[in-house]
């Protein structure tokens, strides 16, 4: 069957980047070559998965057998070691800006007599919230085996000291249960961040890259000729396709190679690839037709592709953030794609949960592309009358 002059104009155009592929080699890497060696960096890089043994010191102002029970406690916590044992807070406190430690624990004088009386005895940490993850990671573990250590002691201290009959446990306490990460991974948590940050930057880069050219090369008006839109898809496709298998392979390490696998559907993670680069593609277009320049167009995409991340919603929270930050927050493509990777990678939330941002997707991938395309045309069209 004969193609009609849409899909001509389509083949030509995606021939001839794979020909300007075959004759830039620079280009080629930063489609090919790149963007696996970044994956495979994340991946040695993340592989350590949880955190361990986090240097941090103790105070002991008690020097009780019980405290250094508790020391050993808190020594044998896998997520934490006791490092150093300074004779004072502010010895410590100079550790820890020298970033020899990045959490105290501080036992503080009488805290075995005052807790087998019966009254508070509150231990201390404290951690460098500076380097928020190790830090609140210190703390956690820390507070894990004081609490182990506290029951301990309540059960074979104090209750052999007052009688079984006499112990009362608190009247509210707080159970928390983690979900959807228990291993606390810090590679489940941030690769599935930096995958498809990464990788959009660097395609909407290249496809940016590449409608920069023509306009920078002259080339605008034979490119596009009468079929502009279908120049256009014909040009965008070898970059969507490739992402997508990136974005793909990525979603498949982190979930069956690393984690337990897919919680909620793959299909849709599957389906959300193509629409993801899709549209962090179409912003590019966007840019460089709005801008006429290719040097301005790729800045724009560094600042807005390239800081997704931080005002995704994954990393740092958006709720209640100033107005520019949502409304930031509420145009990046990022943004939806990751709510139906969480959604469907770990929380198995059911399908129809997720249309919502795979909408979100398409929508953006529509106006940014339809106004960019349009423009693109616009500005061919005032070249190819001026010539």
């Amino acid at each position: 069957m004969a193609m009609n002059g849409s899909g001509r104009a389509f083949t030509a155009s995606l021939r001839r980047e794979l020909r300007h592929w075959r004759q830039d080699r620079w280009e080629l890497a930063l489609v090919t070559v790149l963007p696996l060696l970044l994956m495979a960096t994340m991946m040695w890089l993340f592989a350590g998965s949880v955190l361990r043994q986090v240097p941090v010191a103790l105070v002991d102002l008690d020097n009780s057998p019980d405290s250094r029970a508790l020391a050993r406690a808190v020594d044998a916590s896998p997520g934490v070691a006791i490092v150093s044992q300074p004779a004072s807070l502010p010895q410590a406190q100079a550790q820890l800006r020298a970033l020899e430690v990045f959490a105290i624990v501080l036992v503080p004088r009488d805290m075995s007599r005052r807790a087998l009386r019966g009254e508070a005895a509150p231990v201390y940490a404290f951690y460098n919230a500076t380097y928020m993850a190790t830090g609140q990671s210190a703390a956690r573990d820390i507070a894990d085996a004081v609490t182990a250590f506290n029951a301990r002691m309540l059960r074979e201290r104090i209750g052999r000291q007052t009688g079984p009959a006499r112990l009362r446990a608190a009247p509210v306490t707080v159970q928390a249960t983690v979900l959807h990460n228990p291993a606390r991974s810090y590679e489940l948590f941030l690769l599935p961040l930096v995958f498809p940050a990464v990788l959009s930057l660097l395609a909407a880069l290249a496809a940016g890259g590449a409608f920069g050219r023509e306009r920078r090369d002259g080339l605008l008006a034979a490119w596009l000729g009468d079929r502009p839109w279908a120049a256009i898809a014909g040009k965008l496709a070898p970059y969507v396709v490739l992402f997508s298998l990136y974005g793909a392979l990525g979603v498949l390490y982190v979930a069956y190679v690393r984690g337990d696998g897919v919680a909620g559907s793959l299909w849709l993670l599957l389906l959300a690839q193509p629409l993801f680069y899709l549209a962090c593609c179409c912003f590019a277009l966007l840019f460089i037709a709005v801008t006429r320049d290719m040097g301005t167009g790729l800045s724009l995409v560094g600042l807005s592709i390239g800081t997704a991340l931080a005002f995704s919603g994954a990393t740092f929270p958006v709720i209640e953030a100033p107005l520019f930050t949502r409304v930031w927050n509420a145009l990046l493509p990022l943004t939806a794609y990751v709510q139906v990777q969480m959604q469907q990678l770990f929380m198995g939330a059911p399908w129809t949960v997720s249309l919502w941002p795979l909408g979100v997707l398409g929508l953006m991938a529509a106006l940014a592309g339809g106004v960019g395309a349009r423009r693109l045309a616009r500005v061919a069209g005032s070249a190819r009358a001026s010539a």
